[in-house]
């Protein structure tokens, strides 16, 4: 069975890209129904359109807070038949109403090993705490800040030189690898939560 992915996106959607890739490739039992930007400049959402992906731009600015706006995309994605939402560099905290209207089925990645670091200029705080290992974390979203089930994580290491901007560059290569592996176990496997871990059960004998 496909599952019908919505991508929400800001900016470049790299990560947005990064899935694209692993549907095309077959690594997915997926399909991208709808790609919505709140930026109508939003590179990410320009490559969709390249891709004859469905794309809109649905801008924030001028509603008067944010539940006119989120009702629209709300209905974009409905309109859609979008079954998952997958958060590309959305640079817009989802309220508990659109978490709600889709339980369980909303994933973010975040660049750091959550629960460290949430929120904004993560790995500013990971250089700034003087971590010696940093990385990334694909999870579902909840009513928290990055506080949602942990799906997947990818270790990097931290160098003495790093910058912010390094650092950033580095786990961004691992993103690219975690949020396809994510959703492919989420889409392929049987999983549960038990508490705030997320369970994967072992595959079905045959």
């Amino acid at each position: 069975m496909t599952a019908r992915l919505g991508i929400l996106l800001s900016g470049r959607g790299s990560n947005f890209l990064a899935l694209q890739r692993a549907v095309a490739a077959g690594e997915l039992p997926a399909e991208i129904a709808l790609v919505v930007s709140n930026r109508p400049d939003a590179a990410g959402l320009a490559r969709a359109r390249e891709l004859g992906l469905p794309a809109v731009a649905i801008p924030h600015r001028g509603e008067p807070d944010r539940a006119p706006h989120e009702a629209k995309v709300l209905a974009a994605l409905a309109g859609s038949g979008v079954e998952w939402v997958c958060l590309a560099g959305y640079m817009r905290l989802l309220s508990a109403e659109f978490v709600r209207r889709y339980p369980r089925r909303i994933l973010n990645v975040h660049p750091s090993l959550l629960p460290a670091f949430p929120g904004l200029g993560a790995q500013r705080q990971a250089l700034e705490h003087g971590v010696r290992v940093s990385g990334c974390t694909v999870h579902l979203v909840d009513e928290g800040l990055d506080s949602g089930p942990i799906v997947v994580q990818r270790a990097v290491p931290v160098h003495d030189g790093d910058s912010a901007e390094t650092l950033a560059a580095r786990i961004l290569e691992q993103e690219h690898l975690a949020y396809p592996e994510a959703l492919r176990r989420l889409l392929n496997e049987r999983w549960e939560l038990a508490g705030r871990r997320l369970v994967f059960s072992p595959p079905r004998a045959e």
